[in-house]
């Protein structure tokens, strides 16, 4: 799998937000990838060094919602969430522009 393939995306909310503080980054990454290919994938795209990788496989919320007057359900989908730790004195930023201190 490329690197490309296994991070997905960041994962940028207010938690995550506050634990960039603490050097550790939020990713929603490949429901199949491992820790290590996720670890390999972040020094690969971001040039920093990682200590730890946490993995959580995150359920998705049913919803219910009305269209057409009609009443239906439905299921947000399931993704897998990568929480990195980098080597204090690094950043990752994204695009230019660093989400994670804002």
């Amino acid at each position: 799998m490329d690197a490309r393939d296994v991070i997905v995306a960041p994962r940028i909310t207010e938690k995550s937000m506050a634990d960039a503080l603490a050097q550790q980054y939020t990713f929603v990454v490949h429901p199949h990838a491992t820790k290590t290919q996720i670890r390999h994938a972040i020094e690969e795209i971001f040039k920093v060094n990682v200590l730890h990788v946490n993995t959580v496989n995150v359920r998705g919320k049913a919803r219910s919602f009305a269209r057409r007057g009609m009443r239906t359900r439905g299921k947000q989908s399931d993704y897998k969430k990568a929480i990195v730790t980098i080597k204090a004195g690094q950043k990752i930023e994204l695009g230019g522009v660093n989400y994670f201190e804002q």
